[in-house]
């Protein structure tokens, strides 16, 4: 990997509402345009999940979900719309911790986070909320692909969601969903500069990536798209599930 000499984080910000069945490669290449952005290759287009999701038509009307009777109880305790626990449910593999007013899931994707990736916000009706692609990694790569096709440029995609973390407070965006570039960089059996010899350094790359978009993309910016620009990655084909600890290594579960 070559050093870097400067990366630009860039904002597209003309995107319309986005609607179930929207091309979305074309609205970023049309909004890109409109804003005097001309992608490269080498570039890396960062696209917040909430936008993928509605173009898949991963949207839930809460009118038409019935609660289970565990929904109701989890609602209950807390003070919850039992509509959206159910909804919750339905995404998540297993419930990993509940009190009395967060509820951790595993999805069926093997992320472990709030709610499932279930949201309600930057949803056009207060009644419908969205969910999480279905497989994040297949919508990054048709992305990239349609992306190609419009503008002739090899380009990386980052699908990122808003995450908590295990050992720290806040939010970040990590990366669910990824094509063309590697997600992890092993420094292991390199030398520091002092000669001595790294034996657990494996950088999350994809998740340093969606973390630096996540400035510009905040929920209130409407900015659902940035490209960021001299980072010379690693091009491969590993998706995020690279990203997930194996269970039998992780603490937290």
């Amino acid at each position: 990997m070559r050093p870097e000499a400067g990366i630009q984080l860039i904002p597209i910000r003309q995107l319309p509402e986005v609607e179930p069945g929207d091309d979305l490669g074309q609205l970023i290449t049309r909004a890109a345009t409109e804003g005097g952005v001309k992608l490269a290759s080498g570039d890396i287009v960062v696209v917040a999940q909430k936008i993928v999701s509605k173009a898949e038509g991963r949207l839930v009307d809460l009118a038409t979900i019935i609660p289970s009777a565990f929904a109701l109880e989890i609602a209950g305790r807390q003070r919850r719309d039992p509509r959206l626990v159910e909804v919750i449910l339905s995404e998540s593999a297993r419930v990993v911790r509940t009190d009395d007013h967060v509820l951790i899931t595993e999805t069926k994707h093997g992320f472990v986070c709030a709610n499932a990736g279930v949201d309600k916000s930057n949803v056009r009706d207060k009644d419908w909320v969205s969910l999480l692609p279905v497989a994040p990694d297949e919508s990054a790569r048709r992305l990239a692909a349609r992306l190609s096709e419009l503008l002739d440029v090899s380009v990386a995609v980052i699908i990122t969601d808003t995450f908590g973390r295990a050992w720290r407070e806040g939010l970040t965006n990590v990366a669910i969903g990824i094509a063309g570039l590697s997600p992890l960089k092993d420094f292991r059996g390199e030398t520091d500069d002092h000669g001595k010899e790294l034996s657990a350094t494996v950088l999350a790359v994809a998740d340093e990536i969606a973390a630096a978009s996540g400035l510009l993309m905040r929920k209130t910016a409407r900015i659902p798209v940035v490209v960021v620009r001299g980072y010379h990655y690693e091009v491969g084909d590993g998706g995020s599930a690279l990203l997930i600890r194996p269970k039998e290594r992780d603490l937290f579960r």
